[in-house]
């Protein structure tokens, strides 16, 4: 058994619900509200009008003049576009959705317009990359960073992580996928292997999946993948489904500050995205539906789902699920941990969308926030051996510099921190908005020193 972090949390996990449950496939809703942006990178534009006929499988949004960081969009059903509205999605920021309609009768196969099928072993690199991103694929633990991206790191890198370490509570997506489609979790992570040029490669899971484990070498054994591919079991704790943890848990290396795990010669890829690359090679299906968890003590019928992109969960409710409204407290896109809050039902689901989490006050343990008594839980318990109460202070203060030096941008926002926090200060939510702030700042001193160059341009020009 690989090694822990020292720091890890040993947190309820609350997967009972749906733990070993199987994957139910969600009838194709009358109507989709699709985001164009569900990539980390630059915007998208739409390729559709309102009143376009559109297939599902067929690209709708895509980059005008697609650059490194975008990834396209596909349709999830089949309709007419009815139209493109601005609506809140599950990162509370508002964004352009496409609107597809579904007629009353449809043939899913026969409305499907998937791309050829490609063969890993014979294509070459440059085909592979762009078969990934083309299928509009990203990472499908919740950061949605371009997978094609990921696997073309400039950098020498030497071993492939699989992420199975689902360590968010009530989460049980990644088990389904292990347990359900292993074969496809394997060839993906063939492929991915073929693609870097690495011949050594780990499945990461937490010792809690430990009974998986011979289901999923026997589809190493079957495969015949050149390389080394093995499984590797970590202590259950949190947050290790983390990519920095996972690494240092797996191979003993450390990712190092402010750097990401190609500075350590990793490349992790969530078991999900590795499925979804896997049917982009062998069906030419791109990225149009999501499996995950709903689950929380105000969902009386809590299960594992597949549903196309672009699902709202009001429809979900209506036809699927039952959802307790007068115990329901909180809406959650993802885990407990890590997961955003949302203020309705009537939110669209994304390529990154995990889970759904309804909580009841109960699980909520929804206090008032009290000032901070200086107790040092925060520091303890951070896996970045970070000082979370320094981080705050300076945001307090308005101090970004301050707050970097601190460590903000090292912060993985596991929350680990806020569910030791005796005050329940919401320490998370303020790093993620001083990120942004300190983010702002620096698009807008890029845009003034931009303008000053073309300022002084024009200057020697006109000399």
């Amino acid at each position: 058994m690989a090694k822990t972090f020292k720091r890890g949390l040993k947190v309820p996990t609350r997967k009972h619900a749906t733990e070993g449950r199987p994957v139910e496939v969600v009838p194709v809703p009358r109507l989709v509200y699709i985001p164009i942006n569900q990539h980390f990178g630059a915007p998208n534009k739409a390729l559709v009008a309102p009143g376009d006929q559109v297939r599902r499988g067929q690209k709708i949004a895509d980059a005008l003049n697609p650059g490194p960081m975008t990834v396209p969009v596909h349709a999830s059903i089949s309709g007419v576009v009815k139209k493109i509205e601005v609506r809140t999605q599950a990162n509370n920021t508002d964004g352009p959705c496409i609107v597809i309609e579904a007629p009353e009768e449809t043939n899913p196969e026969q409305d499907e317009v998937f791309m050829p099928p490609l063969n890993h072993l014979s294509c070459t690199r440059e085909e592979a990359l762009a078969r990934i991103r083309e299928a509009g694929i990203v990472g499908m633990g919740g950061a949605g960073f371009p997978a094609h991206i990921k696997l073309n790191p400039g950098k020498p890198v030497d071993i492939i992580i699989a992420d199975g370490a689902e360590c968010e509570p009530y989460l049980t997506t990644d088990e389904a996928a292990l347990t359900e489609k292993p074969h496809m979790v394997v060839l993906g992570l063939a492929i991915i292997m073929k693609i870097a040029g690495v011949h050594k490669a780990v499945i990461g899971m937490e010792d809690n999946k430990a009974d998986l484990i011979p289901m999923i070498e026997r589809e190493i054994r079957i495969g015949g993948f050149p390389g080394e591919i093995r499984v590797g079991l970590c202590r259950t704790r949190y947050p290790q489904g983390g990519e920095k943890m996972l690494i240092a848990a797996l191979t003993g290396r450390e990712v190092p500050s402010g750097g990401l795990p190609m500075d350590s010669g990793c490349i992790v890829q969530n078991v999900g995205t590795l499925s979804a690359i896997a049917e982009a090679f062998t069906l030419g299906k791109p990225l149009i539906d999501r499996d995950l968890t709903v689950s929380g003590g105000a969902c009386k019928t809590p299960k594992n789902i597949r549903a196309p992109i672009g699902t709202l969960l009001t429809d979900l409710s209506k036809d699927f699920m039952d959802v307790d409204t007068e115990k329901l407290r909180k809406i959650l896109f993802g885990g407990p941990m890590m997961g955003n809050a949302v203020a309705s039902l009537a939110i669209p689901i994304q390529k990154n969308t995990s889970g759904i989490v309804l909580l009841t006050a109960e699980e909520t343990a929804a206090f008032a926030e009290g000032p901070c008594i200086r107790c040092g839980r925060c520091i303890r318990n951070c896996p970045m051996k970070l000082s979370p109460v320094l981080m705050n202070n300076a945001l307090d203060a308005g101090d970004l510099d301050e707050g970097v030096w601190a460590g903000l941008m090292d912060c993985i926002e596991c929350g680990s921190c806020s569910f030791m926090c005796p005050a329940r200060i919401k320490l998370v939510q303020r790093f993620r908005v001083g990120k942004g702030r300190l983010r702002a700042r620096q698009a807008l001193e890029a845009a003034r020193k931009k303008a000053a160059e073309l300022n002084n341009g024009g200057k020697q020009n006109n000399g």
